[in-house]
């Protein structure tokens, strides 16, 4: 994630805010701790017993749109004093398996991150909860924004282009929210199909 910064860290908690942060490929060392840390099964030594590790964990399964999803969350604060970032209270893994109902093929991703917020903050499940809510906001927003819309796609030679057509695709969205269809694809069929409804949707504005 582009914003898994440690200067963005502290100026979020000296702002009295918290962050939660999904940990990927540019922080590779730390990526590399957490895995070791969750996947790595400690080598136990003559004479020594493998610590015990404080993981909590919490699972939940949604059904809808023919898809099954299954998401596990598992959570440890005994990484604070070990990793070097700033205000860290909590480490998590992320197991999460979506299933097409319908063919039955599986697709999994585990991501790990970091977070401020202490363990009596923000329990598992919490946890569970702010990561789907934000993935819920990348994938109603940016994701339509991004792929539907053909933003990153789009090459302008002017910033306030590119300026004045993020702002035209905010409005797009916007209006869509108001529709009952909440689906850009389907709702630009319909609404070059059907001219007076569309300026009707935009004297709402």
């Amino acid at each position: 994630m582009l914003h898994t910064q440690r200067q963005i860290s502290i100026q979020i908690r000296m702002a009295g805010g918290n962050y939660l942060w999904v940990v990927k490929g540019n922080k590779p060392q730390l990526l590399e701790d957490l895995h070791d840390w969750f996947d790595t099964p400690i080598p136990l030594l003559p004479g020594m017993g493998c610590p015990p590790k404080d993981f909590r964990s919490t699972t939940v399964t949604n059904k809808g749109h023919g898809h099954i999803e299954v998401r596990t969350l598992t959570t440890s604060n005994q990484l604070n004093d070990f990793l070097d970032w700033p205000f860290l209270q909590h480490v998590f893994k992320l197991e999460r398996s979506v299933t097409v109902q319908k063919t039955k093929q599986t697709r999994q991703e585990i991501p790990y991150g970091i977070t401020s917020l202490s363990a009596k903050q923000a329990s598992p499940k919490q946890l569970l909860e702010m990561l789907r809510s934000y993935w819920g906001m990348e994938n109603g927003l940016h994701y339509r924004r991004h792929v539907t819309l053909h933003e990153d796609e789009t090459r302008f030679t002017k910033d306030s282009a590119a300026h004045i057509m993020s702002i035209i695709n905010n409005i797009i969205l916007g209006l869509i929210a108001k529709t009952d269809y909440q689906f850009v694809p389907s709702d630009g069929r319909y609404f070059a199909a059907n001219l007076q409804d569309a300026f009707n949707l935009l004297a709402q504005l």
